[in-house]
């Protein structure tokens, strides 16, 4: 038969081991106790015996058996807790508190015997004692036996280990009962944990387990599945609109596209065009079309993962400015200063070919805004809290500061960039570089309006000090 679920949670069998180990080591415990007490009211009961016999030894040697069985018959007559028995050579009784001795058939000078003592209740039932004695050949062939009555101190010995068993016993239904209310507080959670995976296993993404509060590891493991889902919604929404988006930009140049091809065939056919220039201006057409699917492979490629892939220590001056010679000719032909200021000796780590094409996507987009007579400049510098910045700063249009948040969202492209060539790309590509090595992509105002320029865009790249 199949046990409850409550029953085979691993909270329960848990409780369960703890109660094997504790009643195990509990019983342990108890015998211990048992035989280490037994033993001491042994010893303390010999011991007593000893010195009392001791006692009665030398009373003999001093005044011979007369005066031993007057002190026998003292100690006897009087309240005393030991038991006595004198008996002549042949074991006949002749003074004591018991009417034999509990010895079996004595030989040798002493022998000792753990016996039991019978005695009349005053209810007049039996009671039954536990004793223990020794007797002893005497130098003139009499007999002397001594005990003592350690019943009293074997009950209360009975008593505090029936308490202990007691006390193991309640421990143990406590446990359970512990065990049983944990186990209802596990599965509630793992309940509510496991609804919301099989709600998330069938398309709801938007499902979230409930924030107890309690700051324990169900509230830590809560919030890493929340954030595991809301990242995963993003992520399918994202590929759900670049799949759009993909569709709505490219439908333009693919159509494009197949109408010059076909006007070029027909022109072609009729002898009144370049044939080959119409393929010039498909490859270009073609070009751009791969670009964007490049574009979007990267994102893809640095969102799928934590970290980048491929890192390695290296100068983020020497890289950027490699890649600002690609750049300042551009800039030159279009009339626009260009500028570098790069701090030397630099030093982070991350992936080169990434970082490199997210510095070549910021100057790309500051020469592309920038008009001729302003002004691009290229920093690279340590700020005082220890994180690389990389940051681009031109005097071109700029981006409103309600639209820099979308700005970084693929295939967004803002009313002062629709006549401008490009698929809205570029900066999504910096922002997921920037992600990707645990850094972020800063945009702010630039310069201010200069000249009639401006008022400008200061785009930064800032890698934390680990990066």
């Amino acid at each position: 038969m199949r046990l409850p679920r409550l029953f085979r949670t691993t909270a329960f069998r848990m409780t369960l081991l703890f109660l094997a180990l504790f009643a195990s080591a509990a019983s342990a415990f108890l015998a211990y106790i048992y035989v280490a007490t037994a033993g001491e009211v042994t010893d303390r009961a010999d011991a007593q015996v000893r010195r009392e016999m001791g006692t009665l030894e030398r009373i003999y040697d001093r005044g011979g058996l007369s005066a031993l069985n007057a002190a026998v018959i003292e100690r006897s007559a009087g309240d005393h807790p030991l038991l006595y028995l004198l008996m002549t050579p042949s074991g006949h009784p002749i003074s004591g508190t018991i009417g034999a001795s509990p010895v079996p058939p004595f030989q040798g000078r002493s022998a000792w015997a753990s016996f039991v003592l019978t005695d009349t209740a005053p209810g007049g039932g039996v009671l039954r004692h536990s004793a223990r004695g020794m007797e002893e050949k005497l130098d003139g062939g009499s007999r002397l036996f001594v005990g003592a009555d350690i019943g009293e101190s074997e009950a209360y010995v009975r008593k505090i280990i029936h308490a202990l068993w007691g006390a193991g016993a309640l421990i143990i239904i406590l446990g359970l009962a512990g065990g049983l209310l944990i186990s209802r507080d596990v599965s509630r959670n793992a309940a509510a944990l496991t609804t919301v995976i099989d709600r998330a296993r069938a398309g709801d993404l938007a499902a979230r387990v409930p924030i107890r509060g309690a700051g324990d590891e169900y509230d830590e493991l809560a919030v890493g599945l929340n954030d595991m889902l809301e990242r995963l919604e993003r992520s399918i929404a994202g590929l759900r609109h670049a799949g759009d988006a993909i569709a709505h930009d490219l439908r333009s140049p693919l159509t494009r596209l197949r109408a010059r091809l076909e006007a070029a065939m027909i022109e072609a056919d009729a002898g009144r065009s370049d044939a080959k220039a119409a393929l010039h201006q498909a490859l270009e057409d073609t070009d751009g079309v791969l670009r964007t699917f490049a574009a979007v492979l990267s994102i893809a490629r640095l969102e799928a993962v934590a970290d980048a892939p491929g890192q390695s220590d290296f100068d983020p001056g020497a890289l950027t400015l490699a890649v600002a010679e690609l750049y300042e000719p551009l800039a030159e032909d279009k009339g626009v200063a260009f500028e570098t200021e790069v701090q030397p000796g630099l030093k982070m780590r991350g992936n080169r070919e990434f970082i490199s094409q997210a510095v070549a996507n910021m100057l790309d987009n500051a020469a592309k805004y920038t008009p001729a007579g302003g002004a691009i400049m290229l920093r690279v510098r340590r700020r005082a809290s220890g994180d690389v910045e990389i940051s681009v700063t031109d005097t071109g249009p700029g981006i409103p500061e309600n639209d820099r948040a979308r700005a970084v969202e693929r295939f967004v492209r803002l009313e002062n960039s629709r006549n401008a060539p490009g698929a809205g790309l570029g900066l999504s590509l910096v922002s997921a570089v920037a992600r990707s090595h645990h850094g972020r992509l800063e945009l702010d105002e630039g310069p201010g309006v200069v000249d009639g320029h401006g008022p400008g865009l200061r785009a930064a790249l800032v890698f934390p000090p680990g990066a």
